[in-house]
């Protein structure tokens, strides 16, 4: 569904992010989240905003017949093909769902353009399993995506990503060179602020519940309503996790959205990044977008070997304007088609 920048800058000239210093301040966010209102702590929370939403009865009548389901690394995966051609795979971003609006009608415009599109539900998203033995959720949703690809024979395919789907297909590039072809990333989540609030959106509300009331309390929680509604049986995947362990867990994911120093992504090393040797296009982030900033787009791009960097097809406060949309009741990927020229230009000359 995505992470950083800051002051120093590392030898190989590329900014570092986040020091210790840094990190220490940043993490101390999440002691403050314990003093705010849920509703505060939603609105503070809105880099991927995913987390906060309930059940929308508008996704649900989005629901297609046509998707399926198959088992990848024990998780049951909720997916849809359309089209066919060569393979793409979208990934969006938060924990919403293959039914949020745009995805769908971007795999509809790269199917017309002779392309066989994947659009999935990752785990602890839409229909799919829930799922918290991982050593990171971007790390479990890069290994979910190269098993399904490699399930589905679709691999190697083009991996199209935004926000957290970014994060999620640079990390498949990195650990699954084999199941990618190609990569058109954006929204890449990044900056101090941007990366302070993924903590608070992904980890602190959930940690929060099971320390005063348990799983149950987790379970009755509004980001997780969707996945229960969606997929019965996460309820009682909820329950059975160990309130203990799973508070270890939601600090263990909320700490690697902090990257390592010379990375502006969590999850990634200077080092990963240069060992990305498909082709590659980084949209250029809107100067106005805290949550993805600017400077995080360009320092991937440098540090991806030979990759290409390009103006969105968008406004520069187009971030900005679809949270205000969304909160209307419409999606925020709801622009996401207007990509497709630029995805299948893309993949026509790389």
């Amino acid at each position: 569904m995505p992470d950083k920048n800051c002051l120093k800058n590392s030898g190989d000239g590329i900014p570092e992010t986040l020091g210790r210093r840094d990190a220490l301040f940043l993490g101390s966010i999440g002691v403050a989240g314990a003093f705010l209102t849920r509703s505060t702590a939603a609105r503070a929370a809105g880099a991927e905003p995913a987390v906060e939403q309930a059940f929308d009865k508008s996704v649900a009548d989005r629901v297609s017949s046509l998707a399926k389901r198959v088992t990848v690394n024990g998780l049951g995966i909720e997916y849809e093909i359309i089209g066919k051609g060569d393979p793409v795979a979208i990934t969006p971003g938060g924990r919403f769902s293959k039914e949020t609006p745009g995805v769908r009608e971007l795999a509809e415009a790269l199917a017309k353009g002779g392309k066989q599109v994947l659009i999935w539900d990752r785990p602890n998203c839409g229909a799919s399993d829930v799922s918290f033995d991982a050593e990171t959720e971007s790390r479990l949703n890069a290994n979910t995506l190269s098993g399904l690809l490699r399930t589905l024979g679709m691999a190697p395919a083009f991996l199209v990503g935004g926000s957290a789907g970014s994060r999620v297909s640079l990390l498949t590039a990195e650990r699954h060179p084999e199941v990618v072809s190609k990569l058109f990333i954006f929204w890449i989540s990044g900056g101090p602020i941007g990366l302070a609030t993924l903590t608070m959106t992904y980890s602190a509300a959930s940690a929060f519940a099971a320390n005063k009331g348990g799983m149950e309390a987790v379970a009755v929680l509004p980001e997780w309503a969707d996945v229960i509604k969606r997929n019965p049986g996460n309820r009682a995947r909820f329950l059975s996790q160990d309130p203990a362990r799973f508070i270890e867990t939601m600090q263990r994911w909320g700490a690697s959205f902090f990257p390592t120093p010379g990375s502006p992504v969590p999850g990634m090393t200077a080092d990963s990044f240069r060992a990305i040797r498909v082709p590659t296009m980084v949209l250029r982030s809107g100067k106005s977008d805290l949550h993805h900033t600017r400077k995080t787009s360009e320092d991937v791009h440098a540090l991806i070997p030979g990759a290409t960097i390009a103006e969105p097809p968008w406004p520069d406060n187009e971030w900005n304007m679809r949270g205000e949309a969304r909160a209307k009741g419409e999606g925020l990927f709801q622009n996401w088609p207007k990509l497709a020229p630029q995805i299948l230009e893309f993949a026509r000359r790389a």
